[in-house]
C-alpha cells in the first residue's frame, strides 16, 4: 500500500469535513483521486428547501433583517441571540450543501452524517449509515481512510481556564481520534491524516489545552505508523490558513508579527501530494530527498511569542541541568584525549537560550567578558567529570537604560565533593526586543586559489573536531597578521543537538569560525590551544547551517602561551554577520598529541594543563 495513491475506491471518514479548511481539502482530494467521503459534523443537515424568508439573501446583514422580520410576523419578539442562531443555521446548511455539490462536481462522492466525534456509539452509527449511503442497496464499502480535521478552541490564559475547557478541547482531538479509528476494521486502514497545529509544535499563548491535544495527535501518528507500516500516516502541524477562522483582519495582525498564513491552494495541493508520497525508509522511498522523514510535518511559521515584561529590579534565576554524553550526541564529535569535552560555545548557548526562554520576545545580540574557568570534561561513562551530577546556571537579569534591552550576568558552576563550588564559565549577555543591531559591511577580497583545504586540517590532527564541527572548507590566505577562510557548516540534526538546541545563537556554526585561532597558532607557534576568554562578541543576524561564510582572523597579540585575536564573520556580499573581539586561547604543546586522540575510549585520562585553567 505505501507509495500508492488514493483511488475512486478509497473511502475516507472525515471529521469536521463539511465546512472550512477540511472541506477545501476534501474537494481537492475528490478532484485528484475521485475518492468517496463520509463527512461527519455536529450540525444537523436537512435536504429540504430553505425557509422562504432566507431565499435569495447572501449577506449576513440581509439575513439578520429577514430573520427579525420573520419572527415579528409570527408574533414573536426578535432577540439577538435567537436571530444569530437562525442566521448561523442557514449559513451552515448552505456550506454543507456547497461542499457536497463541489465534491460531486470535482469527480468524487460525499455524504454528510451528523454526529459528535466524542460520542463513540453515535459516531459508529453515523459511519455505518454513511458507508451504506455510499454503497449499493446490498453492500457497503469498507472505510479505509480517516481524516481527523475536527477541533474546538477555548483560548484563555492558563490561570483563567476551567477543567471543562480542557476536557472539551482535548476530547474532540483525542477521544475523537480514538472513536474514528474504532470505526475502521483493523488492518484495513490505508490512510490516516491528522490535522494537528503549529500550536502543538511551537506552543501558543492561551492555547495550552489546544497545544496538548495536537501534540497527542503527533505522538499517536508515530505510534500508528510503527504499528501499521502499510498505512500512510500524516500528522500535519498546520499554521493559520488564509481562510476559515482566520479573517482578513487577523491575517494582517499575524503578518505584522512575522507569521505567514498558508494560501488555500498551497495547503490543499500539499495534502494531496503527501498522500501519494511514501515516508522515508519505506520500500517505495528509494532515498528520494523529497520525501518527508516521518508522519509529522510542520507547515507554517512559529506562532508569535508574548513579550514578557522586563523586571523592574534585578532578578536572579537558578537553573539546574544534568549533563551527559548520551543526552548530547554531538559530543562524540568534540573529543580531546579520548574524553568528550563540552564546546565552550555551548556554555554561551545555555546562557543565551535560557535568557530568551525566560523572556520571550527578546533576542540575543551581544556577549561581553566571557571567561572559561574550568571546562566541562566527561568521563568514560559519559557523565560530567566535575564531581557533580548537575550543573547550575545562575542568571541575574536586569533592564538596560534604553528600555529595549535586558542584561544578564551568567555564571555556570557545579559543586565539588567537599561542598565547595567549581566555577566553569561566566559572561554578560545582552538581549534586545526591538530586533538585531544594524549590520555593518566591509569589502571582501577573495584570492583565486586556496592555501589549505579543510579536509587536510581535520585529517592531520591540526583540528580534533568530528563531522558535526567540520565546517572549514578552505584557508584562503594566511600570514603573520592572521588568516582568511571560507566556511560552510554541516547541518547538525536536532536529534544530535540534545540539551543545546539552536535558537537565535548557533553554537555549532560559531565553533567553526573560532577554529581559525587554532589553525593559525599551530602554523605559526607550533602549539594547539583551548579557549580562555572573549572580550566581546556581537551577532548582527543568526548564522545558519550550510551557509557559506568568510572568516577573517586578525592577530592582536601572541606569546608561546597565549594568542589573542579578533574574528569577523562575513557573508558573500560583504555584510558582517558577527564580530568577535579579544578572543583568547591558551596554548600548550601537550595538546598536539591530545588533539590526535579524538575518539572516545574507556580509561582515557585527560586533564587540562594548569596554564589553561583560569583562576576561580
Amino acid at each position: 500500500m505505501v507509495g500508492e495513491r488514493p483511488t475512486d475506491e478509497t473511502v475516507f471518514l472525515v471529521s469536521g469535513g463539511a465546512k472550512g479548511i477540511t472541506a477545501a481539502c476534501v474537494i481537492e482530494l475528490a478532484r485528484r483521486y475521485g475518492s468517496r467521503f463520509i463527512l461527519v459534523g455536529r450540525s444537523a443537515y436537512e435536504l429540504e428547501p430553505e425557509p422562504e424568508w432566507a431565499m435569495g439573501l447572501e449577506d449576513e446583514a440581509g439575513l439578520k433583517r429577514a430573520a427579525m422580520h420573520h419572527l415579528s410576523e409570527e408574533g414573536g419578539r426578535p432577540r439577538p441571540k435567537q436571530v444569530q442562531q437562525m442566521v448561523r443555521r442557514i449559513d451552515t446548511q448552505r456550506e454543507i450543501a456547497h461542499t457536497l455539490q463541489a465534491v460531486t462536481e470535482a469527480g468524487g462522492r460525499a455524504v454528510y452524517v451528523s454526529a459528535d466525534v466524542t460520542d463513540a456509539s453515535a459516531l459508529a452509527a453515523a459511519a455505518t449509515e454513511g458507508a451504506s449511503r455510499l454503497g449499493s442497496p446490498s453492500t457497503s464499502p469498507a472505510i479505509n481512510g480517516v481524516i481527523h480535521g475536527a477541533g474546538v478552541l477555548a483560548d484563555r490564559l492558563v490561570q483563567d481556564k476551567s477543567v471543562a475547557d480542557f476536557e472539551r478541547v482535548l476530547s474532540v482531538k483525542v477521544e475523537g481520534l480514538r472513536n474514528l479509528l474504532d470505526c475502521v476494521v483493523p488492518g484495513e486502514l490505508e490512510y490516516l491524516v491528522l490535522f494537528s497545529s503549529v500550536a502543538g509544535f511551537y506552543g501558543n499563548v492561551g492555547q495550552v489545552d489546544y497545544a496538548m491535544a495536537n501534540e497527542v495527535l503527533n505522538k499517536a501518528a508515530y505510534w500508528v505508523q510503527q504499528a501499521h507500516s502499510a498505512c500512510r500516516v500524516l500528522s500535519i502541524n498546520w499554521g493559520p490558513w488564509d481562510g476559515g477562522m482566520v479573517t482578513p483582519e487577523l491575517t494582517k495582525q499575524l503578518k505584522a508579527h512575522g507569521v505567514e498564513v498558508i494560501p488555500l491552494d498551497f495547503g490543499t495541493d500539499l495534502l494531496a501530494e503527501l498522500l501519494e508520497t511514501p515516508p522515508a525508509g519505506s520500500v517505495a522511498d528509494e532515498g528520494d530527498p523529497r520525501y518527508p522523514c516521518g508522519p509529522q510535518l510542520v507547515v507554517g511559521s512559529p506562532m508569535p511569542s508574548p513579550l514578557r515584561k522586563p523586571p523592574a529590579e534585578p532578578r536572579t534565576y537558578h537553573l539546574r541541568r544534568r549533563l551527559a554524553v548520551d543526552a548530547n550526541p554531538f559530543l562524540d564529535d568534540h573529543v580531546i584525549g579520548g574524553r568528550a569535552v563540552l564546546p565552550t560555545v555551548c556554555a554561551v548557548a545555555w546562557m543565551v537560550n535560557a535568557g530568551e526562554q525566560i523572556y520571550p520576545g527578546y533576542r540575543f545580540v551581544r556577549v561581553d567578558d566571557y571567561r572559561v574557568f574550568k571546562g566541562i570534561v566527561f568521563d568514560e561513562e559519559g557523565e560530567s567529570g566535575s564531581e557533580s551530577e548537575e550543573h547550575v546556571l545562575d542568571l541575574k537579569v536586569e533592564p538596560v537604560e534604553d528600555e529595549e534591552s535586558l542584561r544578564a550576568e551568567a555564571l555556570i558552576w557545579s559543586e565539588l565533593a567537599n561542598g565547595r563550588p567549581r566555577y566553569h564559565y561566566r559572561a554578560e549577555v545582552l538581549l534586545r526586543r526591538s530586533g538585531f543591531l544594524s549590520a555593518p559591511s566591509r569589502a571582501l577580497t577573495l584570492p583565486n586559489h586556496a592555501l589549505i583545504s579543510g579536509a587536510d586540517l581535520y585529517g592531520s590532527g591540526v583540528l580534533f573536531h568530528g563531522p558535526s564541527f567540520q565546517g572549514i572548507q578552505e584557508v584562503l590566505t594566511m600570514d603573520q597578521s592572521g588568516l582568511l577562510m571560507r566556511c560552510r557548516s554541516p547541518k547538525v540534526d536536532w536529534t544530535k543537538q540534545g540539551q543545546f538546541p539552536v535558537q537565535t545563537f548557533n553554537p555549532y556554526v560559531v565553533d567553526v569560525q573560532l577554529q581559525s585561532l587554532l589553525v593559525w597558532s599551530r602554523q605559526y607557534l607550533g602549539h594547539s590551544g583551548l579557549p580562555l576568554r572573549i572580550q566581546s562578541g556581537v551577532q548582527y543576524r543568526p548564522l545558519d547551517f550550510e551557509e557559506t561564510t568568510y572568516v577573517t582572523m586578525e592577530v592582536r597579540s601572541q606569546t608561546q602561551r597565549n594568542l589573542v585575536a579578533d574574528v569577523t564573520i562575513q557573508l558573500s556580499d560583504g555584510s558582517i554577520a558577527a564580530d568577535v573581539r579579544g578572543a583568547e586561547i591558551t596554548l600548550s604543546e601537550r595538546l598536539n598529541a591530545l588533539f590526535l586522540d579524538n575518539k572516545r575510549r574507556a580509561g582515557a585520562v585527560y586533564a587540562e594543563p594548569r596554564s589553561m585553567v583560569a583562576d576561580d
